[in-house]
C-alpha cells in the first residue's frame, strides 16, 4: 500500500533533512556504545581478574541489552506516534537518547562504583535502546509521508543514512581522542568524550520541535485511530509484522559483524590496530551512504523486493571473503572486507523504510513498521558480536562466524519474498 504524496512537494527535503540530521546523531549515540563495548568498557566496568574473554562476552551483554529493548520502545514510540504524531514521538525520543547516552559518559568505573557500575550501565543501555526504537519509526515515517508517492524510496533513503553517518561520527571520535591523548588517559577518560557530546542531540531535537511540520497534516484523532494501534497491527497485521522482522535479521547481523565483533576480532585475535579497523569502518560507512541513496532510489523505479533481495544473495556469499581478508592483516584488505559488506547491506538497508512503511495503513503505520523492524534487530544484531565470539571460541575458527552470517542471509531471502507475496495478495 503506497503511502499518499504530500500536497506541499517543496518541504519534503527539508524534513527529510532534519530527520537524517537527528537520526544521525541518535544512531551515533547507540554506536559509541558498541565501539566503546569493543574496545574500552571490558576492562572498565567489570573486575579487573575476569578472563578477557568472559569481560568482552558481559561488555557485548550489555551492547545487547539496548537491542531487548528496542522492541518495547518500538511498542511505547509507535503507539504514542500513531495517536499523537510523528514529530511529537521522535522528538521525545531524541531527549531520551541524549539524556541517557551523557549519563552514561559520567558513570564511575567499577574500580570506583564496584557492582554498582555495571548495573548503571545496563540501565542506561536500556533506555537508549528504549530511545533508538522509538526513533527510527517517527524518523522514517517523517520522510516518508511528506514525500512524492513516486519518490518514498529516494526520501527515506537519507533517513537510513543516519546509521552509517552515526557511525562514521562515533569512530571519528574515538579516533580524534585516542590520537590526542595516550592510551591510559583515553581509558581512563578519554572515551566520556564522545558520550558526553551527545548533548547536541536534544538540541536537534529542540529545533526540530520548533521548525518542521508533521506530514500530512496532524495526526488522526482520537475517535479516528485505533485505542490500541499495537493490538490492532497485531491482530491484523500480525504475519506482515513477523515476516518483517525476519527480512531484517541479515540486515543487521552482516552490519554489527562489520563494524562492532571485527573490530574486536581484528584486534584481540589477529593483532590489528584498533585505528587501522576503526579506519576502516569508516571508509565503509561513507561508502554506504550514497550506495543507500542509490537503493533507495532504484526501489522507487524497479521495486523494494528485488533490490532486497540481491543484497541477501550477495552478502550471504560475501560472507566467506570478509574474516579471511580481515585475517591477512592487510590495511587494504581489511578496508575493502568492511566496505564490500557494508555495500551489499546498503542493498537491503536502502529500500527497506519504503517497504515497512508500504506493509501497513496509516493508522497504525508507525506501530507496524517499528515493530517488524526492531523484532528484527533483537533477533539479528543484538546478539551478533556475542554468538560470533562464542562460535570463535567453540569451534576456533572464522569459518563458523560466515556460516552463521550465511544462514540469516538465507532466512532473510526466505522472509522478504513471502513478505512480497503478501503484499501482493492485499494489493
Amino acid at each position: 500500500m503506497a503511502t499518499q504524496s504530500s500536497p506541499k512537494g517543496k518541504p519534503s527535503m527539508r524534513i527529510a533533512a532534519m530527520a537524517s540530521a537527528g537520526a544521525a546523531i541518535e544512531w551515533y549515540d547507540f554506536f559509541i556504545y558498541g565501539t566503546a563495548a569493543a574496545l574500552v568498557f571490558p576492562k572498565l566496568f567489570f573486575p579487573a581478574d575476569l578472563p578477557p574473554f568472559i569481560a568482552q562476552i558481559a561488555a557485548f551483554s550489555t551492547f545487547a541489552v539496548g537491542f531487548i529493548a528496542r522492541p518495547i520502545g518500538g511498542m511505547l514510540f509507535g503507539h504514542f506516534g500513531d495517536l499523537h504524531g510523528r514529530k511529537r514521538a521522535l522528538v521525545t525520543a531524541m531527549f531520551i537518547m541524549g539524556a541517557a547516552t551523557t549519563l552514561i559518559g559520567l558513570l564511575p568505573s567499577y574500580a570506583i562504583a564496584g557492582s554498582l557500575a555495571p548495573l548503571l550501565l545496563v540501565i542506561l543501555r536500556f533506555v537508549q535502546g528504549l530511545a533508538v526504537g522509538g526513533q527510527w519509526g517517527g524518523a522514517a515515517l517523517m520522510a516518508i509521508e511528506s514525500a512524492p508517492a513516486n519518490r518514498q524510496g529516494f526520501y527515506s533513503s537519507f533517513v537510513q543514512i543516519g546509521v552509517p553517518l552515526g557511525v562514521v561520527l562515533a569512530n571519528t571520535v574515538f579516533l580524534i581522542t585516542s590520537a590526542l591523548i595516550d592510551s591510559a588517559s583515553f581509558n581512563a577518560w578519554g572515551w566520556r568524550i564522545g558520550f558526553l557530546l551527545s548533548v547536541t542531540l536534544i538540541g536537534v531535537g529542540l529545533v526540530m520541535h520548533r521548525t518542521v511540520a508533521e506530514p500530512e497534516g496532524p495526526a488522526p484523532a482520537r475517535e479516528e485511530a485505533p485505542r490500541s494501534p499495537i493490538w490492532t497491527v497485531l491482530r491484523e497485521h500480525g504475519g506482515q509484522v513477523l515476516l518483517a522482522g525476519g527480512a531484517f535479521i541479515a540486515n543487521n547481523v552482516c552490519f554489527y559483524i562489520a563494524i562492532t565483533y571485527a573490530v574486536a576480532y581484528g584486534t584481540a585475535t589477529v593483532g590489528i590496530p584498533r585505528e587501522t579497523l576503526l579506519t576502516a569502518v569508516m571508509i565503509g560507512s561513507l561508502a554506504m551512504m550514497p550506495a543507500l541513496i542509490l537503493c533507495g532510489a532504484l526501489s522507487d523505479h524497479f521495486g523494494r523486493k528485488g533490490i532486497f533481495v540481491f543484497g541477501a544473495i550477495l552478502s550471504g556469499v560475501w560472507a566467506f571473503a570478509v574474516f579471511p581478508l580481515i585475517e591477512s592483516g592487510s590495511p587494504v584488505a581489511v578496508t575493502v572486507a568492511i566496505t564490500v559488506a557494508l555495500i551489499f547491506v546498503s542493498m537491503m538497508y536502502g529500500p527497506q523504510a519504503a517497504l515497512f512503511a508500504e506493509l501497513f495503513p496509516k493508522e497504525v503505520r508507525y506501530s507496524g513498521a517499528s515493530l517488524g523492524y526492531q523484532i528484527g534487530t533483537v533477533a539479528g544484531g543484538g546478539f551478533a558480536p556475542i554468538i560470533a565470539t562464542a562460535l570463535l571460541a567453540r569451534y576456533d575458527t572464522s569459518l563458523s562466524i560466515s556460516i552463521y552470517l550465511c544462514v540469516t542471509c538465507v532466512i532473510s531471502l526466505v522472509c522478504v519474498l513471502l513478505l512480497g507475496r503478501r503484499r501482493n495478495a492485499r494489493s
